[in-house]
């Protein structure tokens, strides 16, 4: 074993077994939240956009910070879908599976494809954990994976057996066993392992011992597929062919923190961003800490109502004022984000949304919280609200956000959700150049000063940073004068307010590029989603024009207000049906404004849409083109 781990310090020499080639692959590992299936997916995707494949991924996170090891609710996976080929979602079913004990299999055997590969760790199914798992019986030896590829592997005794003269303790060495899984799925795609082997020298460089046993063990498992006689042939994967450039790969928080430090670099104003930690949004506070250098200063607040009020100073002190949350802190965050609408100030409020109501599915994905960001403000509190559609469109959507947030002199709302947040694909980075600045004017002059004096094409007031000389003037939840900014309880005032505040908010519709279509702009049906859904949406649409359906899709970056094109759109096709992760929430208001049946097609299971889900609905409503 030993010289085998030396001989593999260089690039590997090709298996004898066939390699066969194939265009896509979905892959899954699954295990105990203990077991490394982040770490393991994640050094995996590293390795594929290396290679040059097009990749989108799904991280799944257990809810409960401490499940019970062995239970279905501590079973935390991670899948990936890499390709040579456009990837549009982390794909639909796996198509390998590598189950690390009985509860990982037990909830993810259901996705597998029929056929598929099932790689057990077999040192795990003892009678113990196969009794937490809920198994009746013992699913190695009762028949019940027949219809499977499967491979029995104690990567558990492995492990051990590779690592006992490492010096570490069992527990250390047993936490070592992911990466056995991961050496053996670089050696079932033919990926190089130099990189890995460099990266886990950088990620345990503080901790030496463990990053020369993850290596060893990693080394092993390459060298088990190798050499043990179990599996037929290997698979490679080519490079995808995609537009050239520099790229990395990007999470969606990621992507919406870098967003926000470059919006707020176009504007020229610093960043201040003010947040409470919350699944899945706290690392958007996290990644925008690194951004010191950059104008950004983050503060971690007491609560969420602390972290939006401490946002609305921000923008009144001249910064553009951020804060991020998940539905749970946007309930808290209402009134100060009414605050900031009053005193028509610049901020961005990301809402990354998880399943519902109240606390739910905390680690899931959901696209529930839309009628919250709409309405969810007391009084009427019209605000901005768009919508990122993948990972790395996040990037793009942030900047949108602080650009409209200053132009317009408002609060906007980004909604993202934990599909994206949490997933992951190539991002083609950008040129300086091709980004374009929106600097900001603040006033500095006295003469004639009105505090909402407005900007005729905009209805924007000017903004003044405290303590310009001749400009003070007053703040606070009241309502105000409509010139002065002096507090007004005068009846027709207040309305006049409403309908101007509204006003501005609709003004944003002459900011606002081409809808996105995919397919002609009439026919028999026209599938709408928002958000998240874009990637299966797409892919959908894609595969049943193929297919010689009438079908289009329309994706709305905006929901408020709506594109000025969308109604005339609508009416254009004889069935609208929209896929969203909730209960039909769009549809309501679709309806409402256009007076359109559209028709919902709904999830809300924690789980992003299946592509076949779509294709499903698109075949029952659409005919085909003659």
């Amino acid at each position: 074993m030993q010289s085998q781990q030396e001989s593999a310090s260089h690039t590997p020499i090709p298996a004898a077994n066939p390699i066969e080639e194939v265009d896509t692959v979905v892959i899954r590992f699954c295990g105990d939240s203990g077991d490394g299936m982040q770490l393991t997916g994640s050094e995996f995707t590293k390795v594929s956009a290396l290679a040059g494949n097009d990749l989108s991924t799904l991280p799944d996170f257990p809810a409960e910070i401490r499940a019970p090891a062995g239970t279905i609710a501590g079973v935390s996976g991670f899948q990936l879908q890499f390709s040579s080929r456009v990837v549009f979602t982390p794909g639909d079913q796996p198509d390998v599976l590598v189950a690390m004990n009985p509860a990982a299999l037990k909830s993810n055997l259901e996705d597998l494809k029929k056929g598929g590969s099932l790689i057990l760790n077999t040192g795990a199914f003892t009678k113990g954990n196969i009794t937490k798992a809920t198994y009746e019986t013992n699913p190695l030896e009762d028949g019940s994976l027949d219809g499977y590829k499967t491979y029995k592997i104690d990567i558990t005794k492995l492990t051990k057996e590779c690592l006992k003269d490492s010096g570490l303790n069992s527990k250390s060495i047993d936490r070592c066993k992911n990466f056995f899984a991961l050496g053996l799925t670089f050696w079932m795609y033919n990926r190089p392992i130099e990189p890995e082997v460099e990266s886990i020298n950088k990620k345990f460089a503080k901790k030496p011992e463990l990053a020369k046993a993850n290596i060893q063990v990693f080394k092993a498992g390459y060298h088990y597929g190798e050499t043990a006689e179990v599996f037929t042939e290997s698979f490679e994967v080519r490079a995808a062919d995609i537009p050239p450039g520099r790229y990395r790969n990007i999470m969606g928080n990621s992507a919406t923190a870098i967003g926000l430090v470059t919006g707020a670099q176009l504007a020229g104003v610093e960043l201040f961003f003010a947040g409470y930690p919350i699944t899945p949004a706290s690392s958007i506070l996290h990644e925008l800490s690194r951004y010191k250098a950059f104008g950004a200063t983050t503060f971690q607040a007491e609560d969420e109502i602390a972290a939006a009020c401490a946002a609305v100073g921000g923008s009144f002190g001249g910064a553009i004022g951020m804060t991020a949350s998940s539905g749970p802190g946007i309930a808290l965050k209402g009134e100060a984000l009414g605050l900031a609408l009053s005193l028509e100030l610049p901020m961005v409020i990301v809402n990354v949304q998880r399943g519902g109501p109240s606390t739910g599915l905390p680690t899931k994905t959901e696209q529930s919280d839309l009628l919250q960001c709409l309405y969810g403000r007391n009084g009427e509190s019209p605000m901005p609200v768009i919508a990122a559609m993948t990972p790395s469109d996040c990037f793009y959507t942030a900047i949108e956000a602080v650009r409209i947030a200053i132009k317009y002199m408002t609060p906007v709302m980004l909604m993202t959700d934990g599909y994206l947040a949490n997933g992951s694909e190539p991002w083609k980075l950008p040129k300086k150049e091709d980004i374009k600045p929106f600097p900001t004017t603040f006033r500095t002059d006295p003469e004639g000063y009105q505090v909402y004096a407005r900007d005729e094409e905009t209805l924007a007031r000017a903004w003044v940073k405290p303590g310009t000389p001749g400009l003070a003037h007053r703040v606070g939840g009241l309502e105000k004068d409509a010139l002065t900014g002096n507090v007004s309880y005068d009846p027709h005032n207040h309305e006049a307010m409403c309908h101007t505040r509204a006003a501005k908010v609709m003004a944003v519709q002459n900011s606002m590029g081409e809808l996105l279509m995919n397919g002609p702009d009439q026919g028999d049906l026209l599938m709408v989603g928002w958000g998240s859904t874009y990637g299966a949406i797409t892919k959908a649409t894609n595969l049943m024009q193929d297919e010689g359906y009438s079908v289009s899709s329309c994706h709305l970056r905006w929901i408020h207000p709506f594109h000025p094109k969308l109604g005339a759109l609508l009416k254009r096709f004889k069935k609208v049906v929209v896929a969203e992760m909730n209960l039909g929430q769009l549809v309501k208001v679709l309806r409402a404004e256009y007076l359109i049946d559209c028709e919902p097609l709904c999830k809300v299971q924690g789980k992003p849409f299946k592509v076949i889900e779509i294709c499903n609905k698109i075949a029952e409503r659409a005919g085909k083109v003659s």
